[in-house]
């Protein structure tokens, strides 16, 4: 029998054998299984959890056809995290998170400022992705190698369970592509309102990017995941999906907010899947089997792809802030699944009959 099989077998007895009735604490006792696997152990930790906003810009934004607010809106949003006004810096306060912010590639020099922000930036706002692709090849894979260098220092530091959040006006617009290109299905399947377009605005977005499509053939992309980034990603999504990638390397715990979050993690599986990266869990073969699905967001879309991918959030508030809102707010619950797995009494131990 496999280690990971025993193992997986191991935290199931534990699991079974507390004080409750079989089950009866539901998706914690999943989560509990799955953080064991991840750390190789039946005695699993939480140390120093962080949530990392990436933040960048997007061509198409300048163009208004399918943005409600201007792509400054951006750097005005990176400037309210670092001062600690946002919905964001709110629940990591509450939940003790420790909170980092990202300049991927917004258009904005914020080193002038003695302001808190990881400087990764990979150019000022990708490129206009109607006319042309959104970044070279070479842009887009030092944007990956630059999400998991922040990921090796926040582990070298200590961190060993982490949330990604995002900011970049028009973001939903790469999203809703790379998510119909890697599924293959219709763009419209996945086009929301966003920041909160209406009717008319919306049409107008699913008309441009369906035009982005056809333009970029991404139907004959689905397979080439740097290739898909480089014509219709943003430098933040690029990023994130370099921090799953080292942050599933690094077994640490991974959840995964909302729609731009799913897409970045959408990229890393096509990453790891076509590089042919192992699991260090005996069964488990994609990324996704790693991750923790914090929350179902409101944004057209992020239902299907959840289905799609055949996984359950823990969430559903109805939220599509992103930010990595969902994300935090998940974090006590993954700390409970572990809280409950060491600290809760055992049947023999309570001096409790078990029902068997």
């Amino acid at each position: 029998m496999k280690r990971g099989e025993e193992l997986k077998q191991q935290l199931q007895r534990t699991i079974d054998n507390k004080t409750k009735p079989l089950g009866a604490l539901g998706r914690l006792e999943e989560i509990a299984q799955q953080i064991g696997l991840i750390q190789h152990t039946i005695k699993p930790v939480i140390t120093r959890p962080h949530i990392v906003v990436f933040a960048g810009d997007h061509g198409i934004a300048k163009t208004g056809l399918v943005n409600a607010y201007p792509q400054e809106v951006t750097a005005q949003m990176v400037l309210n995290f670092v001062y600690g006004g946002a919905a964001i810096n709110v629940f990591c306060r509450q939940n003790q998170l420790t909170l980092k912010v990202v300049d991927a590639g917004v258009n904005f020099d914020f080193t002038s400022n003695p302001i808190d922000v990881i400087d990764a930036k990979i150019g000022y706002g990708t490129k206009n992705y109607l006319n042309e692709s959104a970044m070279t090849i070479t842009e887009a894979e030092q944007a990956i190698e630059k999400g998991r260098s922040i990921v090796r220092q926040l582990a070298a530091d200590g961190c060993n369970c982490i949330g990604f959040g995002e900011m970049g006006i028009g973001n939903t617009s790469s999203a809703t592509l790379i998510m119909s290109a890697i599924t293959g299905l219709p763009v419209v399947e996945f086009t929301g309102r966003g920041a909160g377009l209406n009717d008319d605005q919306l049409q107008q977005k699913i008309d441009t990017l369906q035009q982005v499509y056809d333009k970029h053939a991404l139907n004959t992309l689905c397979q080439q995941p740097i290739d898909l980034l480089s014509r219709v990603g943003g430098f933040e999504i690029a990023m994130m999906a370099g921090a799953y990638l080292e942050a599933v390397h690094l077994n640490m715990i991974v959840l995964v907010d909302g729609f731009i979050a799913t897409a970045a993690m959408l990229i890393a599986n096509e990453i790891f899947r076509v590089t042919k990266q192992q699991s260090s869990v005996p069964g488990w073969t994609t990324l996704i089997d790693h991750c923790i699905f914090a929350h179902i967001s409101h944004e057209a879309g992020h239902e299907k792809i959840l289905r799609h991918l055949g996984v359950t959030p823990l969430l559903h508030l109805s939220m599509r802030l992103g930010e990595g809102t969902g994300a935090a707010l998940a974090m006590p619950m993954i700390q409970a699944a572990v809280n409950f797995l060491n600290e809760m009494a055992s049947f023999e131990s309570a001096g409790i009959s078990n029902k068997e």
